[in-house]
């Protein structure tokens, strides 16, 4: 009624040059849309039964894809959210500290939904200690979740893609500290300055392709894995005094992110990782 009213003294010439005018705004508003539409895609997701594994796989359902979840324990959180907004999920059981579940993941994949298009690698794991205490043990199982199985997978997928010929996404779960050194978590530090690495040489290879591989660097983030950092006062204070936002991300940051670097959108976007950090990079 008010776009009635609005136009109703209007010259019939003027009618015509507004009507044409909002045609096209909607035009470019729904191709915008379009862009980000994930419908009918398949996702492979790892470690995504809680925290911000959890958040980027529904926020790839919620853009249209169904969801294939790499994990070491169980999904059922994820699989039953997923399915409320009317999406697929299978969760497969994996141990990413071995190469020996990969072809499992995608072969379940195209056994469930028929092909691949988006592979989300963040399944990750973190150990503390002084470096010049640090273990063998400690060192190679980082190592082997955080930087060898996301390439081998990585490199299995952007094979499944070219055999499909239609191109595909790769997003890779970088870390403050892909920029950073930190201190007490070397294996951490060393897979993650990797992961950024990686994230260039594979797009430099698989651009050509149509295969776009990108990262996100998540911030100081409220996840479970946070929780006593956020409990002491004194860190806590310390930590949102260097944030610019004055605020822990929450996992529902990443879904934006996602799900550009997942859609067509993101299509001329090759190698670069993305902060989502609240400005903690940029002080």
């Amino acid at each position: 009624m008010l776009f009635n009213q609005c136009i109703a003294g209007l010259r019939p010439r003027c009618i015509d040059v507004f009507l044409e005018a909002r045609t096209t705004i909607l035009w470019v508003i729904n191709m915008v849309l379009n862009a980000f539409d994930l419908a009918g895609k398949v996702a492979i997701v790892t470690g995504c039964n809680k925290g911000l594994g959890q958040a980027m796989a529904i926020a790839l359902a919620q853009a249209g894809c169904n969801v294939a979840g790499a994990n070491s324990s169980d999904a059922s959180d994820t699989a039953k959210k997923i399915e409320s907004i009317g999406r697929k999920f299978i969760d497969i059981r994996v141990d990413l500290k071995s190469l020996d579940d990969l072809e499992r993941i995608v072969e379940s994949t195209k056994e469930a939904f028929g092909r691949i298009d988006v592979l989300v690698n963040n399944a990750g794991i973190i150990r503390r200690n002084d470096a010049v205490e640090f273990s063998i043990e400690d060192w190679d199982d980082v190592m082997n979740v955080n930087l060898k199985s996301l390439f081998f997978l990585s490199k299995r997928v952007a094979k499944e893609f070219i055999q499909q010929g239609e191109g595909g996404k790769i997003i890779n779960i970088a870390s403050m500290l892909s920029f950073q050194g930190g201190i007490r978590v070397p294996s951490y530090t060393a897979s993650k300055s990797g992961v950024l690495g990686l994230t260039k040489l594979m797009a430099n290879e698989w651009a050509p392709h149509n295969i776009n591989v990108n990262a996100i660097a998540p911030g100081y983030m409220a996840t479970a894995n946070t929780q006593a950092l956020r409990e002491d006062k004194v860190r806590n204070a310390e930590i949102l005094g260097r944030i610019p936002a004055s605020r822990w991300g929450e996992p529902e940051d990443l879904a934006g992110p996602t799900v550009f670097l997942a859609s067509d959108a993101s299509n001329y976007v090759n190698g670069f990782t993305v902060a989502v950090d609240g400005g903690w990079l940029a002080r």
